[in-house]
């Protein structure tokens, strides 16, 4: 069973609103050492999937990896046993949660590279409204080095996904989907919210949501763990080509449209 933590309807309706809210002091402190020991067991045991986001002149690392938990009962316990699930449900108004995936993002002392804007959900193989995802760090992060959100994105235009380091369209066909608007030079259009964080807290993110980071500075490390749900509406996307994360075969398994019914999502709520 997961732990329980109720959030107020302004929560909830922030979230469903705006398409990104933070959420204070949602975790322990025995939770923070949990996850922080299946970060380092992650780092030291990388996997195929393994991307390295950084230049190679860069001071810092940028270092993500993907769909390890099955592989690290650390992990484990903060996905299936936290307040997690019970959060998930009541931001995505479901009346089940299914786990879709975990995403370590790492960035070491003195990373320069930004993390562009972007969308998750063009990425993926998943269709629906009702998902959410959470990003959160074990070490404190100031406002400089935090997640950046555009206000309302979440609301419809699917924008293009592009590879991180050269902006290369690897997923949906060149002209297919709309193009990132110019969102620093338009601040008044584009709202953006932002929040230090501390150890124990999380923001929570719809995965149509815009969003950005900066590098981190030369005495800051920022290891982050980002924990992946899919609600009631969520339904496999058959894609013509390789999704990020990839999850290979699994068109065999699930027909395009088909409930997300399958060992690598296990339901966790409901």
């Amino acid at each position: 069973m997961s732990r329980t933590h109720v959030l107020t309807p302004e929560t909830i309706e922030s979230y469903q609103r705006l398409g990104a809210v933070v959420l204070r002091g949602v975790f322990n402190a025995q939770e923070i050492q949990t996850l922080e020991q299946g970060i380092e067991h992650n780092l030291t045991h990388l996997s195929d999937l393994v991307q390295v986001a950084s230049q190679p002149n860069d001071p810092g690392r940028f270092v993500e990896d993907f769909c390890t938990w099955q592989s690290n009962p650390d992990y484990q316990s903060i996905l299936c046993h936290s307040t997690l699930p019970h959060l998930a449900a009541q931001l995505m108004q479901s009346q089940t949660v299914r786990l879709y995936h975990d995403h370590l993002l790492v960035k070491e002392p003195g990373t320069k590279q930004a993390t562009p804007w972007h969308q998750d959900q063009p990425y993926y193989n998943v269709s629906g409204r009702q998902n959410v995802s959470f990003w959160i760090p074990v070490d404190p992060v100031p406002l400089a080095s935090t997640l950046r959100f555009v206000a309302q994105s979440h609301l419809g235009t699917w924008y293009m996904p592009r590879t991180f380091r050269d902006q290369q369209a690897k997923w949906f066909p060149e002209g297919s989907l709309a193009e990132l608007p110019s969102i620093e030079d338009k601040p008044d259009e584009y709202k953006q919210l932002a929040w230090a964080l501390e150890p124990g807290d999380c923001v929570a993110f719809q995965m149509l949501s815009l969003h950005a980071s900066s590098g981190v500075g030369p005495e800051s490390r920022r290891r982050v763990f980002s924990a992946r749900y899919l609600g009631d509406d969520a339904r496999h996307a058959v894609r013509r080509w390789v999704t990020s994360p990839p999850f290979a075969g699994l068109e065999k398994r699930l027909p395009d449209g088909a409930e997300m019914n399958d060992a690598l999502f296990p339901k966790v709520w409901g």
